[in-house]
């Protein structure tokens, strides 16, 4: 099963990123060898429609689980729509998630948290 985290770096010692759609990349990590790959995350810096685009690249990507801290409603539905269950996580060390979702002590998110309001309003524009 491939499992795709949110991170803020590129190995399994980086931190969870709770953002899934602005997140800095994703680590795609194989269940059963925990063997992983970078997936860049391309909407990092988008205007607008981050989460949707994420999720997007996930599912080109063929995950079948994300873990994250929070996803907005539009990924939400995308995700949700493909079958793929998104998973909840405090900020801890991408290993330490992977561990917890393999020992099931995730919480499965049932519903999108709020809309963001893009770039724009993570930068304190107008």
């Amino acid at each position: 099963m491939k499992i795709a985290v949110s991170a803020s770096g590129k190995n399994l010692d980086s931190m969870l990123d709770p953002r899934m759609g602005r997140c800095e990349c994703f680590l795609l990590i194989d269940s059963d060898t925990m063997d992983f790959q970078v997936l860049e995350n391309g909407a990092v810096n988008a205007s607008g429609g981050a989460g949707i685009q994420a999720a997007q690249t996930l599912l080109d990507a063929q995950v079948e689980a994300v873990i994250t801290g929070n996803v907005g409603p539009n990924a939400w539905e995308i995700l949700e729509a493909a079958g793929v269950k998104v998973y909840r996580s405090n900020i801890t060390t991408v290993e330490k998630v992977f561990q917890a979702w393999k020992a099931g002590e995730l919480e499965v998110i049932n519903q999108a948290g709020p809309a963001h309001g893009g770039l724009r309003a993570r930068q304190g524009w107008k």
